[in-house]
């Protein structure tokens, strides 16, 4: 290595220095010391008490936390899939040269911007029972199927139901799925024209171009915003959490992984416990992130150069 060359190595480790020192102590530090605390009896008010793998032992005979990873892995796998459908329909609509197509855009990406908190204490109102927007505007429509079929359906009281509360936190999350919808819009920008020409001049109509070109063209960014819901499926805390005034929902149907940690080291303050549950829980995280990844290896092309 030349002197040129070490200087240049000088300069640049110096300008990404506060990355480094950044990297090291809000993601590094933490994730080892996790792993430390995972190992103690440990209150946070008294120094930690090394115990091994006694957490995690206990982790396997919890039938609390087994509860929240049976609510967290039900959440993920609705939430995640709907949350494709749903984003990924509305940029392809919106994506047509519409009149008003910007204030359209505008008005489904505004609520995204909303904070979880005003997210959870709107959506809860709506989820009301007895007075809630969406039990209102569902009675009409129950009441004509009960008169035509002579059934007995009545609108359900979405959080105070172990049957439907996770139900009703998926559906608030609908909610934000305008960032998503951007992003969508974004990638739907490079797919090529002359794609969608030439497939027009073989008679190819709208679901075979959007099958065949539109989303194998976007097929990375829909990888993206898999990825993305994920991970933020698996950490849900918030609105479940300001729906519920802190607690787990009925029979503990709202109780997530993210929520039990919470719990534990907050409320009981056994924050060896609560650490073994973060530990557990990036695990899983970054275990199904990487199945995913190879899963979706043969279904996502990336334009060559």
């Amino acid at each position: 290595m030349t002197r040129g060359d070490k200087r240049n190595l000088r300069t640049g480790l110096l300008f990404i220095s506060p990355w480094i020192i950044g990297f090291l102590v809000f993601c590094v530090y933490p994730l080892v010391a996790t792993f430390y605390y995972s190992l103690c009896d440990y209150s946070v008010l008294s120094p930690p008490v090394f115990v091994g793998t006694e957490n995690y032992g206990h982790l396997f005979t919890d039938a609390i936390f087994w509860k929240s990873v049976s609510n967290t892995l039900f959440f993920a796998a609705f939430a995640i899939p709907l949350g494709l459908v749903v984003s990924l329909t509305l940029a392809i609509l919106l994506n047509f040269d519409l009149p008003g197509r910007g204030i359209f855009r505008t008005i489904f990406f505004l609520p995204s911007l909303v904070p979880m908190v005003c997210l959870a204490v709107l959506w809860r109102w709506m989820l009301n029972g007895d007075l809630g927007l969406i039990n209102n505007a569902l009675n009409p429509v129950l009441d004509a199927v009960n008169g035509v079929f002579h059934t007995h359906f009545w609108p359900p009281n979405w959080l105070e139901d172990s049957r439907y509360a996770k139900w009703g936190i998926i559906f608030a999350g609908l909610w934000g799925v305008g960032q998503a919808v951007v992003i969508y819009l974004a990638g739907l920008q490079d797919v090529p024209r002359y794609l969608y020409e030439a497939a027009d001049i073989d008679g190819a109509n709208f679901w075979h171009k959007t099958w065949h070109i539109t989303l194998p063209a976007i097929s990375p960014v829909i990888y993206f915003n898999t990825i993305m819901g994920l991970i933020g499926a698996f950490q849900v805390f918030a609105v479940p959490y300001v729906m519920t005034d802190g607690g787990d929902g009925p029979e503990r149907s709202l109780l997530f992984m993210a929520t039990y940690l919470y719990q534990n080291a907050f409320d009981y303050w056994n924050m060896g416990y609560a650490c073994a549950i973060g530990l557990t829980l990036f695990l899983l995280i970054l275990g199904i992130t990487i199945v995913a990844t190879k899963l979706s290896e043969r279904h996502v092309y990336y334009a060559s150069k």
